[in-house]
Order: structure tokens, then C-alpha cells, then sequence
């Protein structure tokens, strides 16, 4: 996206076997069979956190174009090390009104058969869609879903621009679902400058905790059960990563851009990808108290012209005059 490079997108398969000659090397790429796809956000068919998950099969990756709206559903059971795609989700999506090119003033969520991959058609209920959805994470042992807000994807292709604050486009809502009625149940303004993205529940079935992550922001909000009532969820802030004074930049300020967030298998550890400023940072997650900065990888780029003054590293996206190329920094910084 806003590279000039007409070339697929590809899902990249990493070696993680310490005993391997080649431990933490690129093994495999899979290229998809289309052009502007933007991948984005993409599980296993069976997630963990499944009530019954005991004979569920997680050989399905299912692989969203946040562009073209197409749906990739990618075989890792059968080779491992050398996946390949097994369906592609096209027009489909246009009978669930949820595709990028009709620009529909609503969002919501698409049902896949978890057998054939068909689309099912739409999750929530036809009156209680959203303006926009981003992401979302569910505890079916708890019988609830949250979703972000996020940003329209018109937004993301042309890039950011400074103005868009006054116009609104910025989601600042998290939504809360009944899982089992599909229907919404609470909603939660997180700010007008907060622009709410990934959303992560704790691995614990049982655990009703999670945290959401505020792009422009800068906030990491935990999610929680309220105390005075057992069907209300309530937030607060756990971790905040402020601004940079920078020159050069579309703004004299530049947000963390918090594009993702993953909480480690054991629930001990939070990851955040902090893509503006570029560094990866991991906190650790201790129950009574707020997350703990333990370990921070930085990653930039010479011949960058953003620079903070009194510092010589800049590890910020390369933009034009007034607008921010997403992809600019996703090339280099994403996790």
C-alpha cells in the first residue's frame, strides 16, 4: 500500500525450533494470487480460547485483505513449513455489506462455516451494526465479545492527514456483545483522540481481563468486569506512552501508533508494537498492578528525515509534506 510496487502480498513461515539450523530464518513465503490485498490481522480457525477446543483442529489460517476485502483461508496443517492457500473469499463478502468498495456506514462481523469456509452471512443483529470495526476478542466461557472501533479503510489507503482529527473519521468506542444473543450490550467512549485498535482478552478462559490499545493516543486500556455490577465491563488506563516533540514531521507531535497488541500463551507478558516511534515493547502483566516495562526492542532506518531534537536516531516513517504513508513504517517497523 503507497509503495509503487505492484507486487502480492506474502505470508512468511519463520522457523521457532531452537534445535534448527535455521532457528529464526524466513523458511517459506507464500505469496497470495492477487495484487492490493493489505493483509491484516489474521488467526488460526480454532482459537484457544474456544469453550470446547479439546478436538479442534487450528490447520486454518484465515487471512483478511484489509484493502480488497478478500478473505484468505490458508492450509498450515498439511505442510507446516510450506503453507498454501486453499480458498479465497471474493464477491461473497458483498451479500454480508461488509466489503471496502460499497463504503457502507456501517460495520460488523462476517460468519465463516468452519467446515467449507463459506460465508454464513452477517454475526450481529441487522439493527445493532456499528459505524466501523477494527478488531475483536471474545470469552465464551464469560458469554461476551468486544470489538474496536478503529478507522475506515478509505482512511488507511490514502494515508494520515493532519485534518482528519477535525472530521471525525476516528473511531474512540469500544464495543461490548452478548456472545450468545449476538446483540450489544454496552458501549465505551475511550476519548475522541484515542482511536481504539486491537483488543486482547487473557488467555485464561475464566479470566474477565483484557486490554485494548489506543493508536493516536497512546493509551493501553485494561478491560474489566465492573465491581458494582457482574454485566458491566469498565476500563482503565494501565499504560501510557506519550508524544514526541519531533521536526520535519506533518505535526510537531508524533503519537505511538499502537498497532497491535499480543498477551504470551501463559498470560504473563504483554507485547506492543509501537510503530510510529519503532520499538517493540514487552511489559509484564502481574494481577493488582499495573503492566511492568521489562524489555524494549528499537528498529529504525537511515536517511530518515523526522528527527527528535537532541537525538540522532530517527526511527519514524518517510511521509510526504502532509500525509502519512501507513505503509511507510509497516514495511520496517512492524513486529
Amino acid at each position: 500500500m503507497n509503495t509503487g510496487i505492484e507486487k502480492p502480498d506474502f505470508l512468511a513461515t519463520i522457523d521457532l525450533d531452537p534445535s534448527s539450523h535455521s532457528y529464526s530464518q524466513v523458511i517459506h513465503r507464500l505469496p497470495m494470487p492477487n495484487l492490493g490485498d493489505e493483509l491484516h490481522s489474521f488467526g488460526l480457525s480454532a482459537p484457544c480460547s474456544s469453550k470446547n477446543n479439546a478436538g479442534m483442529q487450528r490447520n486454518r489460517l484465515i487471512v483478511p485483505g484489509l484493502i480488497s476485502s478478500r478473505i484468505y483461508v490458508v492450509d498450515v496443517g498439511s505442510q507446516c513449513h510450506a503453507p498454501r492457500v486453499c480458498k479465497v473469499i471474493n464477491s461473497e463478502c458483498s451479500n454480508c455489506y461488509l466489503n471496502v468498495p460499497r463504503q457502507l456506514p456501517c460495520g460488523g462481523f462476517v460468519v465463516l462455516d468452519g467446515h467449507n469456509f463459506e460465508v454464513k452471512g452477517n454475526w450481529e443483529n441487522e439493527c445493532e451494526a456499528h459505524p466501523c470495526g477494527y478488531e475483536f476478542w471474545f470469552q465464551p466461557c464469560l458469554d461476551v465479545l468486544i470489538s474496536s472501533s478503529g478507522i475506515a479503510p478509505r482512511i488507511v489507503v490514502e494515508g494520515f492527514c493532519p485534518d482528519d482529527y477535525k472530521k471525525g473519521v476516528f473511531g474512540h468506542h469500544i464495543y461490548v456483545w452478548n456472545l450468545s444473543s449476538r446483540s450489544l450490550a454496552q458501549c465505551i467512549d475511550l476519548g475522541e483522540d484515542s482511536l481504539p485498535l486491537s483488543v486482547k482478552f487473557l488467555h485464561n478462559r475464566n479470566a474477565a481481563e483484557g486490554y485494548v490499545s489506543c493508536a493516536l493516543s497512546g493509551v493501553i486500556h485494561r478491560i474489566h468486569k465492573h465491581e458494582a455490577s457482574r454485566d458491566c465491563w469498565a476500563v482503565e488506563e494501565a499504560i501510557c506512552i506519550p508524544d514526541k516533540e519531533v521536526t520535519g514531521w506533518i505535526m510537531p507531535r508524533m503519537p505511538a501508533f499502537i498497532v497491535d497488541i499480543v498477551i504470551s500463551p501463559d498470560d504473563r507478558f504483554l507485547y506492543v508494537s509501537n510503530w510510529w516511534h519503532g520499538d517493540v515493547r514487552q511489559y509484564e502483566l502481574t494481577r493488582g498492578c499495573k503492566p511492568r516495562l521489562v524489555g524494549q526492542v528499537r528498529q529504525g532506518r537511515k536517511g530518515r528525515q523526522h528527527r527528535v531534537p537532541g537525538q540522532d536516531r530517527v526511527p519514524w516513517p518517510l511521509c510526504p509534506a502532509r500525509r502519512c504513508s501507513w505503509e511507510a513504517a509497516s514495511c520496517t517497523l512492524g513486529p
